[in-house]
């Protein structure tokens, strides 16, 4: 987030952006993080250099000066160093932010129907026009904008274009492809990543998680904390269990309709819709999971490199049929398969899809 940091210091953010990447990395985390350093009155100065943190009273003095080897010398003289701008995170503007109490930072979200309809929309959009009423910048920020219909997407284009000047838009959202191309033109998108495992296994040990049961989460989450966090132990097994007993089925036979017949266990819990594909999803994630495990115990690894070192039996049992050219093959299926439930396939298709491509 180097480049947000910078961005606010030279007060150089575009007035409208897009944070895309997977749900549970962050986005919205940061919208809200940017919208309290731009408005923060106590900003934290911090050395990019690695020697710590102080609240500066100069802050605001050097956040308006440009960027000279004077403005960026650190307390104390010496060689110029960069400085980046945070919010402090402990002042009232900031806790207010946080909790969406701050009369200018507007959080815009879908509403029961799922969708965000044009009306609020064009109620952010008049509220813009208007000066920050206590802050410096007034941050409208919509999360979930993929939800936007397109009546709303269309209202939002000229302010877009051409958002008042003390005020700026954050679109946060997991599918960019779904936002209209106008509203795309107009935005510079920031891309988030998947977090790595490691960052994954740190937070949830963080939260009380033992460091064995946070590694196997890790590897099943798909890169996102939010949905790490919301996954039980007793999930994780199930999960597993389910994935293992599809992958052994499709080793065991090539026949279709066993195949097939073998499906059913990656929907055993089956009542329809959004549900069936979330757990779909997260049987598909333990599956790539166990086949990652697979290939290492194939490839002689190091045994404690495994994710699922707790199946380890199971999984050398299957090292014969899924070793080499079939183990990519399945692995790539899988992902194939989380991309079309990312796009609302219909989870029975690609649960007998996959059982077929195994």
């Amino acid at each position: 987030m180097g480049l947000l940091a910078r961005s606010v210091r030279s007060d150089s953010l575009p007035p409208s952006l897009i944070f895309a990447g997977p749900s549970g990395v962050g986005k919205r985390l940061t919208a809200i993080a940017t919208a309290q350093a731009l408005n923060c009155p106590t900003l934290l100065v911090e050395d990019a250099g690695g020697d710590g943190a102080l609240l500066s009273p100069e802050a605001e003095s050097l956040r308006s000066r440009p960027r000279t080897s004077e403005a960026l010398r650190a307390s104390g003289g010496g060689a110029p160093r960069e400085l980046i701008f945070d919010a402090c995170g402990r002042c009232a503007t900031c806790t207010r932010i946080a909790r969406g109490a701050h009369a200018d930072v507007i959080l815009v979200e879908p509403g029961d129907s799922g969708s965000i309809k044009t009306e609020p929309v064009r109620e952010v959009i008049d509220r813009s026009g208007y000066r920050p009423f206590e802050g410096r910048r007034r941050v409208v920020i919509i999360d979930g904008a993929d939800a936007l219909v397109p009546a709303a997407q269309n209202a939002l284009l000229k302010t877009l274009e051409e958002p008042p000047p003390s005020s700026m838009f954050l679109l946060v959202t997991s599918r960019a492809d779904a936002l209209l191309p106008t509203v795309l033109s107009r935005c510079p998108r920031l891309r988030f990543r998947p977090l790595s495992p490691p960052d994954i296994v740190a937070a949830l040990v963080k939260r009380g998680k033992s460091d064995q049961e946070a590694r196997a989460i890790a590897a099943s989450c798909d890169g996102s904390l939010g949905r790490a966090l919301q996954m039980s132990a007793d999930e994780l097994v199930e999960a597993r269990a389910a994935a293992q007993q599809v992958l052994r089925g499709a080793a065991a036979s090539d026949d279709p309709r066993r195949r097939l017949d073998t499906a059913k266990d990656l929907l055993s819990n089956s009542v329809g819709g959004a549900a069936d594909r979330e757990q779909l999803a997260s049987h598909l994630r333990a599956m790539a999971s166990l086949l990652r495990d697979i290939e290492l115990l194939s490839a002689g690894a190091d045994p404690s490199t495994l994710t699922n070192a707790d199946m380890r039996p199971a999984l050398e049992q299957l090292t014969g049929a899924y070793r080499g050219e079939r183990g990519v093959r399945a692995f790539a299926a899988v992902d194939q398969a989380l991309v079309a439930l990312d796009r609302n396939a219909a989870a029975k298709i690609v649960a007998d899809w996959i059982a077929l491509q195994l």
